[in-house]
């Protein structure tokens, strides 16, 4: 069963391909800035045991072109890992939002394929791009099953208590509206390396996903039991664009007395807020360049933005009564130790204390940052959405 894996944005493909069996992709890339003119593509391959590198720059103006690329470097005589397009047989889509109706791994049908369309206004950012891939990658893999793979689903687990909002139940009851969580890819499969890590099946952890968006998930035994993330991915911690936690009566405020329409407010929360906001850089390397510079907006945007994670690092380890490890991973949990650091100081009410060492190196794989005699472990996992998804895939089509 070869799976390829498709992470369609709205202006990027981020792949990876899956042999039959393994977990090591044999090629892996992204296509990036699709619809401008400096779009470019990155390819990564296997060839005599050893990653080769091939780019390209040139326009890709749609989805489509993008995917058709990528296909013809699969299948192209000197780097061919495939001989033709229909020995994919699975193709695995990330999918941001599934409601209420998509909560498990799914063959996609026109069906489907539908209601993923009517939670565009859920996840505006996401599904349209998603989409977007799903119908290119039938009209080039028309051989192949394709599989949708949702991050809402993990946090299908939520209880009651956790997913409701404290409105009328009607607007839960007629319009869905409810806490979904996303990043469920990402949180599975960090929690599920983390608990064998620690050998430990019931651990109760505190997953944080760090990117350009980022949510935090208390885990336990497995099970989401709570996520920072709401009806849609603007809630919770500060993000790259995104403002997260916010009062609402701000939002009522600026339509009321500046006369802010729905329009304005979902770009300015969506689009220009976050550390883009608080500094004009939404990318944590340019905003680490200018804190070592001793920039006040800087300092100010990093000590909010770790302030939040610790906020939810207590609320999540009450809702577990009790903490075995924090887990960081994706770009900014896995390459940013002065996050980490910021994140864990203060800390050691929870048996939370960093080893500095360990913390500034920048190692392969899973990694204990933690200090020695810890009660509290400090992991640092890379995340693998793509391995996840292929797995997910895999378990649903053996199952059939």
């Amino acid at each position: 069963m070869n799976i390829f894996v498709i992470n369609s944005g709205s202006s990027s493909i981020k792949y990876q391909l899956f042999m039959d069996g393994e977990d090591t992709p044999r090629c892996q890339g992204i296509v990036e800035r699709i619809g401008l003119p400096n779009s470019n593509l990155t390819h990564k391959f296997l060839r005599d045991g050893k990653e080769a590198v091939i780019k390209i720059e040139r326009p890709v103006p749609d989805h489509t072109t993008g995917m058709q690329e990528v296909g013809k470097l699969l299948t192209r005589p000197d780097i061919a890992v495939i001989a033709d397009a229909a020995e994919i047989h699975v193709v695995g889509h990330r999918i941001v939002h599934g409601g209420e109706t998509l909560t498990q791994t799914t063959v996609i049908t026109p069906e489907v394929k539908e209601k993923i369309k009517q939670l565009y206004p859920l996840a505006p950012l996401h599904n349209p791009g998603h989409y977007k891939g799903i119908e290119t990658a039938e009209k080039i893999f028309t051989q192949a099953t394709q599989v949708a793979v949702f991050d809402t689903a993990f946090h299908q687990t939520l209880p009651a208590k956790a997913f409701h909002y404290a409105i009328p139940q009607d607007f839960y009851e007629d319009y869905g509206i409810r806490v979904y969580g996303f990043h469920g890819i990402s949180h599975h499969y960090v929690a599920g390396r983390a608990m064998e890590f620690l050998k430990k099946p019931d651990a109760k952890l505190v997953t944080i996903h760090l990117g350009n968006g980022c949510s935090m998930a208390a885990v336990k035994a497995g099970r989401a039991l709570d996520t920072s993330m709401g009806l849609t991915p603007l809630d919770g911690l500060v993000m790259g664009t995104r403002c997260g936690n916010i009062d609402a009566s701000v939002l009522l405020y600026l339509m009321e007395q500046k006369n802010y329409s729905a329009a304005q407010l979902t770009e300015l929360l969506n689009k220009k807020s976050g550390m883009l906001g608080l500094t004009g850089h939404s990318d944590m390397r340019d905003i680490t360049a200018q804190l070592q510079q001793g920039n006040e907006a800087a300092k100010l945007a990093y000590d909010m933005y770790c302030y939040r994670i610790q906020k939810f690092i207590g609320a999540y380890t009450a809702v577990m009564n009790g903490l075995d490890a924090i887990v960081f991973t994706a770009g900014v949990g896995e390459n940013d130790a002065l996050v980490r650091e910021m994140a864990c100081t203060e800390m050691d009410f929870l048996g939370i204390q960093l080893d500095a060492a360990r913390n500034a190196l920048r190692q392969q794989g899973i990694r204990d940052v933690s200090a020695a005699g810890a009660k509290t472990k400090v992991l640092v996992v890379p995340t693998n959405e793509e391995l996840e998804i292929a797995h997910q895939c895999r378990a649903l089509l053996k199952a059939r």
